[in-house]
């Protein structure tokens, strides 16, 4: 190794290298979440089947009347409910997502030589399943905070659930009615002598989802970039803030189409102790329930407002994320 590449190494390994380099995550996936909360908020309400808004789910017209009811009902407040848990997530999330893909990517690929898309795959495949293993509590938090509504889901009265209330409600739940010796019974004991378990209710789904959604969002970035961003005769070419945005925008749309319908199961699974208090539900189960009530269909419910949602959120956390290493010289 010649001693420019140890001496890159060493300055991409330094804790000051990667406190920057989360800090520039971090401030990215705040940033690109808060822009698309609302249709965040709209489509975990339809991806979980909340009886209020089944009326308006599987059409684009009825993503914004879902947002019209929600705000006449609850005004600017109700379409950014459950945001405040978002940004407890979204923060270290995004930051243990980005700097991880910067230290794994670094390791896999030192070199531009040494980049092909299998590597860029597993990149970003290992930073987005590290991201959820540490967040993934706060995501189940977020998502029953959004999933309430004026006529569902409240528990105390006609508040809207706080954070507390939220993490109070999983903690305690219990499966009800379950049989003496039935596998409900036997899960709700284990989960009640280990109950923070109950926070990573759909995790293995989730970390089944986040592989190809991470990985063909960042395998997407790379190729993307090395196709349209090529290194000049002179150096590298610094990229604009308009490409930045255009490749996230088209990155964001391929992983969304390889990963959603793992995400419509694990939404239905971490608001199973609400729709189904008598049963811990599986993965068996939970497709089989979609499955009878839609078809195929049932697994893409909600597509058109993740497109609509997930190409800006990528495109903005993208374009975030670079020009926040550009100023924080990373």
């Amino acid at each position: 190794m010649s001693s420019d590449a140890a001496l890159g190494r060493r300055n991409k390994q330094n804790l000051h290298y990667i406190v920057r380099s989360g800090l520039a995550g971090g401030i990215a996936g705040c940033v690109a979440k808060t822009v698309v909360a609302p249709l965040d908020r709209v489509k975990i309400l339809f991806q979980a089947s909340n009886p209020d808004f089944q009326k308006h789910a599987g059409t684009f017209v009825g993503t914004f009347r879902a947002g019209h009811d929600i705000y006449r009902q609850a005004g600017i407040r109700g379409l950014f409910q459950g945001h405040s848990a978002t940004l407890l997530r979204i923060f270290p999330y995004a930051a243990i997502k980005f700097m991880a893909y910067d230290q794994v990517h670094y390791l896999l690929m030192p070199s531009k030589a040494r980049e092909t898309n299998v590597r860029r795959f597993l990149a970003g495949a290992i930073s987005g399943t590290m991201s959820v293993f540490f967040t993934y509590p706060l995501e189940v938090i977020r998502v029953r905070m959004a999933y309430h509504t004026r006529t569902f889901g409240y528990t105390q009265g006609n508040s809207s659930p706080s954070f507390l209330r939220a993490y109070r409600q999983i903690y305690n739940e219990r499966p009800i009615n379950s049989t003496p010796g039935s596998d409900a019974l036997k899960r709700s004991n284990y989960f009640s002598r280990y109950p923070l378990l109950k926070f990573y209710r759909g995790f293995t789904v989730t970390m089944t989802g986040m592989v190809p959604y991470a990985g063909v969002s960042f395998l997407s970035w790379g190729y993307l970039r090395s196709q349209f961003l090529p290194p000049s005769k002179t150096g590298h070419q610094t990229p604009t803030p308009i490409a930045d945005l255009a490749i996230g925008a088209l990155s964001g749309a391929f992983a969304q189409t390889a990963s959603y319908p793992f995400e419509v199961v694990r939404r239905r699974m971490q608001v199973g102790g609400i729709t189904r208090p008598d049963r811990w539900l599986r993965w068996s189960e939970t497709m089989g329930d979609i499955w009878r009530a839609r078809g195929w269909r049932g697994f893409y419910v909600g597509l058109s407002i993740g497109y609509i949602k997930v190409i800006p959120m990528t495109a903005v956390s993208y374009a975030v994320w670079q020009e926040g290493k550009r100023l924080l010289s990373v």
